[in-house]
This record gives C-alpha cells, structure tokens and sequence, in this order.
C-alpha cells in the first residue's frame, strides 16, 4: 500500500496585492494535524471531512465562516463529499442556518438515500441529524471573500469567487475528496455552482480525487472533476490531466484551478488565475505550502 499522501486548497483567486501569511500558517497547520490522524490510521473520509471543518472554521476562506452574503443578505453555502472506494456521495446547495455544510453532507450521504439536498430541505435534515446552528449570522461570518478581489459582495467582476478542498490517500490506498464554498461574491439568491454537484466540483474513484475551485459555471459545463478522472482513465499522468482540464476552461473564459491525488500519492494542483491557496502532504511525508508558484 502507498503512504499516505494530501493536498488541500483555500481557493483559486488569490491576488497578489494581498498578504496570505496567515492562511499559509493556517493552511500548514491543518496538513500538519491531518499528517497526524493519517498515521494513526483514519481513513481518507474521515481526514477529508476534518480538514475541510477546519478550513470552513477558520473565517480565513470564503466558505464556512468566511462567506459572504448574497444580493439579498443571505449567507447561502454549498459543500459536497465522495467516497472513492464505494463512490457514494453526499452534498447540500444553498444551505443556511448550520455551521459545517461538509458534515451536513457526510450526513446526506450516510443517512439519506440521495446525493444532494438543497435550500429549506438541506437546513431541515440538518437539524434532525443534530448539527450546529448558527444563531447570529452577522457575529458568526467573517466575509473573508471581501477582500479576496478587492472589491465588497455584488460589486466585483463577474463570478469572482473563493472555495475550500481537500483530497486524501489513506494508508489502506483508499481516496477520498470534499470541497465547500460560500459562492461568488454577490450572487443571485438560489445560485448553486460545481461544488455540491459531483463529477462538476468533486469526484473520486479508486484511481482519482479531486476538487475543483473557481468559476463554477465554467466547471460544471465541463465535468471538470469527473474529467478528471476519465482522462486518468485513459493513461493521462495527473498533470497532464489537470493541466488539460484548466486549459479547457481557460479556453472558455473560466477562471479557476483544481487539486488532484491519484492512488500513488502524485498530485495536480493546476490553475489560471494569478495564485491559489493550496498546501500538501507527500507520500514521502513532506509538507509544503504555496500560494503563487507554479
């Protein structure tokens, strides 16, 4: 069995006018508790679910915490999760009123017979599975996105955006992947991206984990993350996979970047925009963080 191995994102997006000390602290300090809970033995699911918690917890990132409202003032999030082993699937869209949509989604796919809940229904579901709920929005987000373009929510350049990721490789060989976002920035109410739809946002099989970041109309026109896959499939390397699937969007005017593992441990961290938000654990055990480097 390979060693275990990580790669994490706090979004594509990052513009060099801006100083991401503290998410590069932040994002190092994750891999190193995930580096932890691998050797112990946790699965690539569970590590997923753990890191992207922390991700969505620490306001640093526009998702969990750090979203931002929409054009109506409303804090609608969105997350999904996929197991690559059994490739079952869990997600909400356009959910409110909980903390952690990622574990709302773990919930949807262990405790529901559906992959993806939305609006009212998710927030329910939520509630009757226990979650954590947000009891003064406007004291609990940190609207990190704000800053991320320079430019405050709905007054920014089209889809301008931010998300959170995660895949795993644990020390069984299994893959695993989560992604979560608040959105774009000033968005319509009821707007939903790549990242609760698997195959657009997320995916992961026995040969790929992925999760996708950016301008989510662009990804889900192109299966991205399940392209992903496909291309792997037919005897791409994982560069070259991503790399082909970020050119395409390129080629339609997305913007954005994905993260990827395969069952060895290689890992994709392609993108177009000026920098993203991404640090990684090797199967060799080394830990490495950045922000604009190719």
């Amino acid at each position: 069995m390979p060693a275990p191995a990580l790669i994490l994102h706090g979004g594509a997006g990052a513009r060099r006018s801006r100083d991401y000390t503290a998410e590069i602290a932040h994002m190092r300090q994750v891999v190193e508790a995930m580096k932890a809970r691998l050797e112990a033995g946790a699965s690539a699911l569970d590590v997923a679910v753990e890191a992207t918690v922390m991700l969505e917890d620490s306001g640093l990132y526009v998702a969990g915490r750090g979203a931002s409202p929409n054009l109506a003032g409303e804090y609608e999030l969105d997350a999904s999760l996929m197991d690559g082993p059994s490739r079952r699937a869990g997600a909400v869209a356009a959910f409110q009123g909980y903390r952690n949509p990622i574990r709302a989604a773990r919930a949807v796919m262990e405790h529901s017979p559906h992959v993806l809940l939305a609006g009212s229904g998710a927030a329910r579901f939520a509630g009757e599975h226990g979650l954590e709920r947000i009891e003064d929005p406007e004291a609990w987000f940190t609207r990190a996105g704000q800053g991320e373009d320079n430019h405050p929510p709905g007054q920014g350049p089209a889809l301008s955006h931010g998300t959170v990721g995660c895949c795993v490789l644990d020390v069984e060989g299994r893959l695993a992947a989560a992604t979560s976002t608040g959105g774009v920035f000033g968005k319509l109410p009821g707007r939903v991206g790549d990242t609760p739809i698997p195959a657009a946002g997320v995916w992961a099989t026995d040969r790929v984990a992925v999760s996708c970041t950016g301008q989510g109309e662009y990804f889900i026109r192109t299966a991205a993350a399940a392209q992903m896959h496909w291309r792997v499939e037919a005897g791409a390397s994982i560069a070259d996979a991503g790399a082909a699937v970020i050119a395409g969007i390129g080629d339609m005017g997305g913007d954005g970047g994905l993260i990827a593992l395969d069952a060895q441990g290689n890992r994709a961290d392609p993108f177009n925009s000026q920098g993203m938000k991404r640090a990684w654990l090797t199967p060799d055990g080394e830990i490495g963080v950045e922000v604009f480097g190719k």
